[in-house]
C-alpha cells in the first residue's frame, strides 16, 4: 500500500483510507463481518480509517472501536462531528456547546483516548467559525484530538479559516475531505488549489461516485430496487451521467483494467490528493477494491478521461453534496417585492 504525508501534518497515511458509512445499519448490520473486513484492510496495508458519529447513529463508531482493539496506536483513526445526533436543537451543529461533548461521546464509542484526526462533517453558516476553531484549538491542547479537519468546505471558507486561526493564534484547519470522481471534479477548480496553498491534507470521498463507477448502474438497463436508489435517485438516474459511464468502460477496457479500479486510480492519481476513501459493505466489495491497489493510469488514459469530463467541471452534482445557504435559500437569492417594485 502507497503511503503520503498527511498535508504538513508529519502523519503518514495510507492512499487508500478505509471509510465505514456502510458499516451497521445503512449498509451491513453484521458487526463482525464489518469487523473483519477492518482487519483486512489493516492487514493489507491501509492504515487509514474514517468514520462519523451519525453514521449508524452511532452504531459505526461503535462497531470501528471493537474492531481496533489491540490495533489502536498502528492507526490513524478520523472521525466527524456536526450531523444531528438527537431530537434537541443543540445536539448538532459546530458550538464549542456540542463540540465538547461531541468529541466525548465519539472517544467512549471508539474506545480510544485520543482521535488522530478530528474534522467539521459540514459547514455550519449559522456558527461563528472563530467559536469552531477556538473549541477545536482546546480539545488539540487537552490530548483529545492530534489534528482538525473540515469535510465539505467551499474554498473562500477554508481561505476564512485559515485566516482566523492566524489571527486569533488558534489551531489550523490541516485537511480537507471534499467528494471527488471521475464524474464530479469541481474541486479541481478552486478547492484542491487552496488546500495546495495552505498545506492541507486531502482525503476524497466517494471516489466511485455513490456507486456509478462500479458499472452496476448502465443505460438503459433495468433499475435496481435497493436502498442506493432509493437514497440518490437522481445522481443513480442522471442520463448524462449515465452517458459518461459508458465511455468510461469502454476507457477501462481498453486499458484492461475494471471500472472501479480506474475510478479509484483516477482520484488518487491527482498530486493534490492524499487519501481516497473506499467504502465497502462486503468482503468482496473490499477485495475487489484492494486488487487495484496498485494501479496506475498512464497520461493517454487521463487525456481520454478529460475528453470526457473536463477538468474543473462536475456533469451534475451529487444528490447528497453540501449546497450553501445562498443557493438553497431563494430569500437570499431574490431581494423583497417591495425593494423590486421601488427599482
Amino acid at each position: 500500500m502507497r503511503m503520503r504525508q498527511l498535508g504538513r501534518t508529519g502523519i503518514e497515511v495510507s492512499a487508500y483510507c478505509l471509510g465505514t458509512m456502510m458499516f451497521g445499519k445503512l449498509g451491513n448490520p453484521g458487526h463482525d463481518d464489518c469487523a473483519r473486513m477492518v482487519h483486512r484492510a489493516l492487514d493489507s496495508g491501509i492504515n487509514f480509517v474514517d468514520t462519523a458519529d451519525v453514521y449508524g447513529y452511532s452504531e459505526t463508531e461503535e462497531i470501528v472501536g471493537k474492531a481496533l482493539e489491540g490495533r489502536r496506536d498502528d492507526i490513524v483513526l478520523a472521525t466527524k462531528f456536526n450531523g444531528p445526533m438527537g431530537e434537541g436543537p443543540n445536539r448538532r451543529g459546530s458550538s464549542r456547546r456540542w463540540i465538547v461533548t461531541a468529541v466525548e461521546d465519539s472517544l467512549r464509542r471508539l474506545r480510544t483516548d485520543y482521535i488522530d484526526l478530528y474534522q467539521i462533517h459540514h459547514p455550519d453558516p449559522h456558527t461563528d467559525i472563530e467559536e469552531t476553531l477556538s473549541a477545536l484549538t482546546d480539545l488539540v491542547r487537552a490530548g483529545k484530538v492530534r489534528a482538525i479537519g473540515s469535510s465539505n468546505l467551499p474554498a473562500p471558507e477554508i481561505v476564512e479559516a485559515q485566516w482566523v486561526s492566524q489571527r486569533r493564534a488558534l489551531h489550523r484547519l490541516r485537511t480537507e475531505q471534499p467528494t471527488y470522481s471521475i464524474l464530479n471534479r469541481a474541486i479541481e477548480r478552486e478547492v484542491l488549489p487552496t488546500c495546495r496553498r495552505y498545506g492541507m491534507g486531502v482525503l476524497v470521498w466517494s471516489p466511485l461516485s455513490m456507486g456509478l463507477l462500479t458499472g452496476r448502474y448502465r443505460k438503459g438497463a433495468p433499475r435496481k430496487d435497493n436502498a442506493r436508489m432509493h437514497w440518490v435517485p437522481q445522481h443513480l438516474t442522471d442520463e448524462r451521467k449515465l452517458d459518461a459511464v459508458e465511455q468510461l468502460l469502454l476507457v477501462a477496457e481498453q486499458a484492461g483494467m475494471s471500472l472501479t479500479h480506474l475510478a479509484v486510480a483516477f482520484a488518487t492519481a491527482h498530486p493534490d490528493v492524499t487519501s481516497a476513501i473506499v467504502g465497502p459493505r462486503t468482503m468482496d466489495q473490499l477485495e475487489d477494491l484492494l486488487a487495484g491497489a496498485t494501479t496506475t493510469l498512464d497520461d493517454d488514459v487521463l487525456d481520454r478521461i478529460d475528453a470526457i469530463v473536463a477538468p474543473g467541471t462536475d456533469i451534475s452534482p451529487l444528490d447528497v453534496s453540501y449546497t450553501p445557504p445562498s443557493l438553497a435559500l431563494t430569500a437570499l437569492r431574490r431581494r423583497p417585492v417591495d425593494e423590486r417594485a421601488a427599482a
